[in-house]
């Protein structure tokens, strides 16, 4: 008999490897020590164990770098390299995960992407150029403003001084510098691993479908998704594009 387990990480709980161990260690003693072989393999949608699963199937190496994380204390953020794809595996939960964040101090208005714009960083000092994003498992409402604000972008208020970090200071966003983007970015390509199709802002948006389970209150909501929407028309006007 073979058993063939794959299933996927169980939030705040177990890894994916972890809760395919422990199936395996269901099968193995419902058998009753008759031969069985069981093969545990990692799964993941886009948040936490994308690396991890990737890494695995695809034959990569695992590396960990030191970022900030999303209160700003010091993490080891791990991330994949594909060598044969030539490609960097990042996901935002390594960098700006929910479960980095205590419990009674999660609040998107405060909490920032801005280290994953460092995995980026220094992925691209290693020479990589590609890059596979998983968006799930973050404790972050910024745009990816953090992770912009770590590869160079300056975010100017009304006023042309920069803006902070966290979901909060988005919506004081008024233009964009780019004067001190990393040069390396403009040769970088991107693919996003994401199962959701919810659009920036509204009802349906980012902050009001996904804000309450990072600990966002319905006040908070709604100054998150004001943000969003004022961070799209700056966008807009910067790139041309209709984030809408």
């Amino acid at each position: 008999m073979k058993v063939v387990v794959a299933i996927d990480s169980l939030k705040n709980s177990l890894t994916s490897v972890e809760a395919g161990r422990a199936i395996e260690a269901g099968v193995r003693k419902a058998y009753g020590g008759h031969p069985v072989q069981v093969i545990v393999k990692p799964l993941a949608d886009g948040g936490e164990g994308n690396v991890e699963a990737l890494v695995d199937g695809l034959n990569g190496e695992l590396r960990y770098v030191g970022v900030q994380g999303p209160l700003g204390e010091a993490v080891s953020c791990p991330y994949g390299y594909l060598p044969g794809m030539e490609a960097a595996v990042i996901e935002m939960a390594g960098a700006a995960g929910l479960g980095l964040v205590p419990a009674e101090q999660r609040n998107p208005l405060y909490t920032t992407t801005y280290g994953v714009g460092q995995v980026m960083a220094q992925a691209m000092e290693a020479g990589i150029r590609h890059f596979i994003i998983g968006l799930g498992g973050s404790s972050t409402s910024d745009c990816g403003v953090g992770m912009l604000q770590a590869l160079g972008y300056i975010f100017r208020d009304a006023q042309g001084m920069p803006v902070g970090l966290g979901g909060q200071e988005v919506g004081r966003i008024a233009s964009v510098d780019d004067s001190q983007v990393l040069p390396a970015l403009k040769d970088c390509t991107f693919d996003v691993a994401c199962d959701v199709t919810n659009p920036l802002f509204g009802n349906w948006g980012a902050a009001y479908i996904f804000g309450p389970q990072k600990g966002a209150s319905p006040q908070d909501v709604k100054v998150l998704d004001d943000a969003s929407r004022s961070f799209a028309a700056v966008n807009q006007r910067y790139t041309g594009h209709d984030l809408s």
